[in-house]
């Protein structure tokens, strides 16, 4: 396998209405003229109108035609009017477009045909070109050329997430195949997140070079571990990906779920935004994480189906705790749950937008 180089293609220039959008000052650590908020699975099951556009579609084709992913990544900015949008994705798709047998089952998740346990295993991860994924160039052109001001957030899961998945051959509880090759065969586990963190950066390449105005990277499974493991069998994987696309000088964002003890280490690894689930409160994510960063986050998506005088209480919990980062971009602790009410979520948006610009 080729290493990840520095590429010498460029990004293509955000207009200047969205290099000054909120959301990218606050990812720069600027001035905004309000807390700008989106939210994870802000696209999804949540929304009637996406529950339409994906009838009889299985999941993974729906990441793969460039219309639908453009019309669904558009309706929550549309009915939210949320501050950025996020591509709509899997952080699956990579790994499909390069042929590694997977599907995506309803209620279930991702379940994968041949775990990877061996060496030989291995051969199914090749590298990732952007010939792989043209749905995924063309539907970010089409993104940005209809959001306009708004960014678009480019998307990816990180190579231990991926791993995992690989690894047990589907969502797991308590990863225990993972751990097993982790601390059991750490050369077997440090090839196979090195293959992984070169598909993740071509695949995060391709949706800046085709537009995006910022990244995010979702360690989803990375709470798993111990702070020390984290440091010596993950943190190298995910600093590459987030390396290999520092040259283009759009924001990173990092986020994990049950991350707390890891927050120092998750910035270090090349994040420019640290994303914190809703177990820490904001100011000591800020203490955690050290200086030099912004934060996102992290109000527990639980809470949007409390009253709306509680939620709001809440959404200040998130403002008041977040005044002491240098930067704040409002969102949940974790996805959206798919029985949310969407009112909830376009009166949260607005909520945060008026008692930030206060």
């Amino acid at each position: 396998m080729g290493h990840v180089t520095e590429t010498h293609t460029s990004a293509p220039k955000p207009s200047a209405d969205v290099r000054d959008s909120a959301f990218l000052r606050a990812c720069r650590r600027e001035t905004v003229p309000h807390t700008p908020v989106w939210f994870m699975r802000q696209a999804g099951r949540s929304l009637p109108e996406y529950r339409k556009v994906r009838e009889g579609i299985p999941m993974l084709e729906s990441c793969m035609i460039p219309d639908l992913i453009t019309e669904i990544t558009l309706q929550p900015v549309r009915r939210h009017k949320v501050d950025a949008a996020i591509y709509f994705s899997d952080i699956v798709v990579p790994l499909k477009a390069i042929g590694v047998d997977l599907d995506i089952k309803p209620g279930v998740g991702p379940v994968v045909a041949n775990p990877i346990r061996t060496k030989a295993d291995l051969a199914q991860l090749r590298d990732l070109t952007p010939e792989d994924v043209p749905y995924v160039t063309e539907a970010v052109r089409q993104l940005t050329a209809e959001l306009g001001g708004t960014p678009l957030i480019g998307f990816a899961g990180a190579p231990f997430t991926l791993a995992s998945y690989l690894v047990e051959g589907g969502p797991s509880k308590n990863h225990e195949f993972t751990k097993a090759m982790m601390y059991g065969e750490p050369t077997l586990w440090a090839e196979l997140l090195d293959r992984l963190a070169e598909i993740t950066a071509q695949f995060l390449r391709v949706q800046i070079e085709a537009g995006a105005s910022a990244i995010q990277l979702f360690d989803s499974w990375a709470g798993a571990l111990p702070l020390q493991d984290y440091r010596a069998s993950v943190m190298p994987a995910s600093a590459k990906v987030l390396d290999a696309v520092a040259g283009y000088g759009v924001p990173r964002i990092h986020f994990g779920v049950g991350t707390g003890e890891l927050l120092g280490a998750m910035g270090e690894v090349g994040a420019d935004v640290v994303g914190v689930d809703w177990r820490v409160p904001l100011d000591e994510a800020v203490r955690r994480i050290g200086p030099g960063k912004a934060v996102q986050g992290n109000l527990d998506p639980a809470l949007l189906f409390t009253p709306l005088e509680t939620l709001r209480a809440k959404a200040d919990e998130v403002l008041t705790a977040g005044r002491a980062a240098e930067g704040h971009i409002f969102n949940l602790g974790h996805g959206v749950m798919p029985n949310t009410d969407p009112e909830r979520l376009t009166a949260l948006v607005e909520y945060v937008h008026e008692a930030s610009a206060r």
